[in-house]
């Protein structure tokens, strides 16, 4: 091993140690035992033989700490002489330095407000951002210096990239458990209360509750990605056993979470849950990481023997033609798709006007609406990566960045990738957890579910993988409640409903698009004929569920006049469509018109939510 990886190995392993003991150090209540910082007394860092068991655990927590400090100084150090020329292993170990001086701020910051639930979290989040951080310093490092410009498909990468950052999420709602003191709430695990859907009432309840179904939804994504490396990558036999390992050691860990209730929050379970907690994380992390290079020193079947072909190419060498600085941030921001963005977000700030019902903070409203469109923009760019064979067959798209090769698709992908880890940092640490979560969720429904697996195999895909696009609404609501309760569902539901008719207006205009490129759209799969009817049939249902809106929600006389006169148009729209189905000329004319009518629908009926809100205020009874 170099250097480099024998202070990398180093680090990770000290840094699980340092959560672990972490842990031990919160289940004694020893946090508090050392009043000063960074030594336990005013005027004395070693504590004396007789200080007892508790100071000399935090004092070892501490040490432990500034030796990592220390280790990971050196890291940058050997970084800068060895590595200066690797910009994926140089700038991450400087970022490691400053990150341990943020986790170094945060320790101090708990002991200053005496282990306040927020700050204990924060802490968390942070040691946990170091194993990630510090376990891609160590992978990137196993893996060859020089990478070639382009490599197999990274839809596994993807896959795992997911699983830890939802892995990640599921950390900090375990940690929020805790600050809330609700680990009790529910003393009969597995059930609630004797139920698996209890009421959500109290902040203590909705903690408890959430970090349960959370946990089963991550369970089945970590489970699911080691069947994928079963399935896919068995000639990478490391891919295999990271995610298997994660696999076999999630419902382990699962189950002393609930011995942790079981037992009345024993120590040795609350230690041995969030270690293994941290050990899933950097095994998920690991498989990530490991997943992108191995795929990027792959050569694809078929090419060429040339330098780049045998993946000598040097980190960072651009297939591209050279592009000037101001076309290529303009070719990044395209892949973001922003004017899909901007519908999205329609649908946010006035769900969050009517969960307040007045206007919100609007600091809460600009770090919702940045965290939603980093969200939405890392789900279109992926979906760019994933579809740009096809996009390069269709006259619509092959003007897009990939297709265009304004971008390199590895660097598309990485891009996504970040987009989605900020959105949920900065939803997450400026809105809240719930809100960062399904963010995440909306990432993946449309990368996995729609892209992935719906889009090329049947012509419902749009039907569920609307389901993405109509997630705003309530992460909007979430950001200002905490919770998801039925209007949020219905403004949803509506949403839902409304994406079929919209999508498939549109793709009746480019249907020889869809056609050419193979995607069966239900335009190609089933004709004009039957896409009008559908189209009618999902219109009136839609309209149904915005007059659903007016009664459970308890609008007020500006929604509901709204809702009936934009409805009516809509239908009147659909009507035409339908009756002219027969005809693929005029059918299409007149699905144009519905498809931007309809874009002005969810805009003016959002906006009638909002004002009907302000108007009325609290909910009419």
């Amino acid at each position: 091993m170099t250097r480099f990886q024998r202070l990398a190995a180093a680090n990770v392993a000290l840094t699980f140690l340092l959560v672990t003991i972490g842990v031990v150090v919160r289940a004694t209540e020893s946090g508090t035992a050392c009043p000063h910082w960074p030594g336990c007394f005013e005027g004395q860092f070693l504590p004396g033989l007789d200080a007892g068991l508790q100071v000399w655990l935090e004092w070892l927590h501490r040490s432990v700490a500034a030796i990592i400090g220390l280790l990971v100084l050196g890291l940058a150090a050997v970084a800068v002489l060895d590595h200066r020329d690797r910009a994926s292993m140089l700038w991450p170990s400087v970022a490691a330095v400053g990150l341990v001086g943020f986790q170094a701020w945060l320790g101090r910051e708990t002991v200053r407000l005496n282990n306040s639930g927020e700050s204990v979290t924060a802490h968390l989040a942070a040691a946990m951002a170091m194993v990630g951080l510090l376990v891609f310093l160590l992978v990137r490092s196993l893996h060859p210096a020089r990478i070639a410009g382009r490599g197999a498909s990274q839809r596994f990468t993807l896959l795992a990239a997911f699983a830890a950052v939802a892995t990640f999420a599921l950390l900090l709602f375990g940690s929020q458990v805790t600050a809330a003191n609700a680990w009790n709430v529910f003393p009969d695990w597995p059930l609630m209360g004797g139920t698996l859907i209890p009421t959500l009432a109290g902040d203590e309840v909705v903690a408890h509750v959430l970090h349960r179904w959370v946990a089963v939804i991550v369970g089945l994504i970590v489970l699911a990605v080691a069947v994928v490396a079963l399935r896919t990558q068995r000639k990478h036999r490391h891919l295999v056993a990271l995610a298997v390992a994660a696999a076999i050691l999630y419902p382990v860990q699962s189950l002393i979470g609930g011995l942790q209730i079981l037992t009345d929050l024993a120590e040795w379970t609350q230690t041995l849950h969030v270690a293994l907690a941290a050990l899933i994380w950097g095994l998920l992390a690991a498989l990530a990481v490991s997943s992108y290079y191995t795929a990027r020193t792959i050569v694809p079947a078929g090419t060429g023997t040339g330098a780049r072909d045998r993946g000598v190419g040097v980190e960072g060498d651009d297939e591209l033609p050279r592009h000037t600085r101001k076309a290529t941030v303009r070719a990044y921001i395209a892949l973001t798709k922003p004017r899909i963005i901007e519908l999205l977000l329609v649908t946010t700030v006035p769900a969050m006007v009517l969960a307040q019902r007045g206007i919100p903070s609007l600091g809460l409203i600009f770090w919702t609406l940045l965290g939603g469109s980093l969200a939405a923009g890392s789900a279109n760019a992926i979906n760019c990566y994933l579809d740009r064979d096809i996009d390069l067959l269709m006259a619509r798209t092959r003007r897009r960045p990939l297709p265009a090769h304004e971008v390199e698709p590895e660097r598309a992908v990485v891009f996504g990738i970040v987009l989605g880890v900020i959105a949920f940092a900065v939803l997450a640490w400026f809105v809240n957890l719930l809100s960062a979560f399904l963010a995440l969720l909306a990432i993946a429904f449309y990368v996995v579910v729609y892209t992935m697996m719906l889009k090329r195999t049947t012509p419902q895909n749009i039907v569920i993988g609307g389901a993405a696009g109509a997630l705003p609404p309530v992460i909007g609501w979430a950001a200002v409640t905490g919770g998801v309760e039925v209007p949020a569902l219905i403004l949803f539901a509506l949403v839902f409903y409304w994406t079929p008719p919209h999508f498939w207006a549109l793709s009746l205009r480019i249907r020889r698009d869809y056609e050419a490129a193979g995607v069966p759209m239900l335009p190609v799969v089933r004709g004009i004929a039957e896409t009008s009817r559908q189209i009618g049939l999902y219109s009136v249902l839609m309209v149904a569920i915005s007059l659903v809106l007016w009664a459970v929600g308890r609008m007020g006389w500006v929604y509901l006049g709204a809702a009936v006169v934009l409805g009516a148009i809509f239908l009147r729209q659909a009507w035409i469509l339908w009756r002219q189905g027969s005809s693929p000329e005029a059918s299409t004319a007149q699905a144009i018109r519905l498809y931007r009518y309809s874009i002005s629908y969810l805009s003016l009926l959002f906006l009638a939510v909002a004002v009907d809100a302000v108007v009325f205020g609290a909910p009419l009874t």
